[in-house]
């Protein structure tokens, strides 16, 4: 198989933006580029073109005159379209993979198996929803009508980068609405070729775009753009207040899907056999690099010792190293500036007086280059230590002791985050009980299966709207309430 990266060079796509049905070169009066680093090497291996203004306003226009005829396609046409995008992606699934680990050093084994199967899952699901959606319901003699809000600037990160893209893509298509997409400048060769495929599905001219660039151009561009009506972000929680600044003069519609801290709660009468290794397993999940991330452990006191026991061995049999190997569950961070916030994060741990349980500063022993993490493990953290209040993004768990339940819930809340949260135990009444008291968008009771149609978003500054499942299509719909259509 061609390499992702020769398959766009040799296509002249990393020059290149998608914008109405073609590839285009930069039109705008600065020719600038972003290098693709390599997290693995630490050396660049392709240069992006990087738009401005300008070339953000021609994909605009060319997504308000798709606009007109695409909210107007009967939901079957649409399902269509998706359905071709998801079979494309199955398809496509090695290409996407390599592309993944190339960029943002995700093991090839963790792309093939849930970067890129989860991404395509987004697309089914929203052909799904669509195929079963009342777009028009009757109340008395009132027609309640959902219309698509128009075109959408959809903003992407980069720890996700393929599953965020279809994770907006597919309900705004689904809604009917165009869009824009921006990914992020640091792993932008999956979003590439994701506009070749949906070139290659069929989508018509102008209803997906792409411009590639930095947040303070392009992504204020969009944010502020009188011809954008809902921006959506994945991003940090500073971007998501210069998004929502930016875009507040012209009181378009702001979907943010922000920060984290999120907790999981053991309880007293959980099986810690279960609960700590699965615990540890999802704080590391895509090397911590995932803002839901239960990074914060909350044990009953009188277990601690037998949890970093448990904490330790399950950090030990993790295997960081070259993504490419079949055997690696964990490749480096996936950008330099976030491996040294890693790294500097674990030296505030050991400045605060956290128990250091496993890990530390530095790469692994037998590493000598390459953005790589000892897994790290702190316990007998505080709740107002840095390493507890902070979103690290990176694997770096702290566990953090309390006394009673009611203590564990209010250190769970004491967060000015509230993404995702989990809950451990075995008397399942207690565990709906804390629960439902937790300030968190999504919490997760005994590790379940994930569930592409649980809406997912965040209280506080985790941000706002909900994405997935039919809450994720409802936030690219506007109500219209139309009195006396029925009579």
């Amino acid at each position: 198989m061609t390499s992702p990266l020769r398959h766009l060079t040799e296509a002249g796509f990393l020059g290149k933006f998608y914008i109405d049905g073609e590839w285009r070169k930069p039109i705008g009066s600065v020719t600038a580029a972003a290098t693709v680093i390599d997290p693995a090497t630490e050396q660049p291996i392709a240069d992006v073109a990087l738009g401005d203004d300008d070339d953000v306003d021609c994909a605009i226009a060319a997504a308000r005159r798709a606009f007109a005829g695409w909210s107007m396609t009967p939901p079957a046409e649409r399902a269509v379209l998706l359905d071709r995008i998801h079979a494309l992606l199955l398809e496509r699934l090695e290409l996407f993979a390599q592309a993944l680990t190339c960029e943002m050093g995700a093991a090839i084994t963790y792309a093939r198996r849930a970067q890129v199967p989860l991404a395509a899952e987004h697309i089914r699901v929203a052909r799904h929803n669509l195929a079963n959606y009342p777009f028009i319901a009757a109340r008395g003699s009132t027609a309640i009508m959902r219309e698509s809000i128009g075109v959408c600037g959809l903003i992407t990160p980069w720890n996700w980068p393929l599953y965020q893209i279809t994770a907006k893509v597919g309900p705004a298509i689904a809604a009917g609405c165009t869009v824009v997409l921006k990914p992020s400048e640091l792993s932008p060769l999956s979003a590439l070729l994701f506009a070749e495929l949906m070139d290659d599905a069929g989508c018509p001219p102008g209803v997906f775009n792409l411009v590639n660039g930095t947040g303070p151009i392009v992504g204020a561009a969009l944010a502020s753009h009188p011809e954008v009506d809902m921006i959506s972000i994945t991003g940090s929680t500073r971007a998501g207040v210069l998004v929502a600044q930016a875009a507040a003069p012209t009181v378009k519609r702001v979907a943010q899907e922000l920060g984290g801290k999120s907790p999981n709660i053991i309880l007293p009468d959980a099986d810690l056999s279960r609960a700590v290794p699965l615990g540890v397993g999802a704080a590391f999940r895509n090397l911590g690099q995932s803002c839901s991330a239960p990074t914060r452990m909350l044990v009953y006191r009188p277990q601690m010792e037998e949890v970093e026991s448990l904490a330790a061995a399950t950090a030990s049999e993790l295997v960081v190293g070259d993504p490419l190997a079949e055997n690696t569950t964990h490749g480096p961070i996936a950008n330099r500036p976030q491996f040294e916030r890693v790294q500097t994060m674990i030296g505030v741990g050991l400045e605060e007086g956290a128990k250091l349980v496993i890990g530390g500063r530095g790469r692994p022993d037998h590493l000598r280059i390459g953005l790589y993490v000892s897994p790290t493990i702190f316990s007998n953290v505080h709740r107002d230590m840095r390493i507890a209040r902070e979103e690290i993004f990176g694997p770096v768990l702290s566990i953090i002791p309390y006394d009673t339940v009611d203590e564990a819930i209010a250190i769970a809340n004491d967060t000015v985050y509230g993404l995702g949260a989990h809950v451990q135990g075995t008397d399942m009444e207690m565990v709906r009980t804390v629960a439902r008291q937790i300030q968190s968008g999504q919490v997760h009771l005994n590790y379940p299966d994930w569930d592409p149609n649980a809406p997912f978003g965040g209280y506080k500054r985790s941000g706002n709207g909900r994405e997935y499942g039919i809450e994720g299509m409802e936030e690219y719909l506007e109500t219209k309430a139309v009195l006396g259509f029925y009579r």
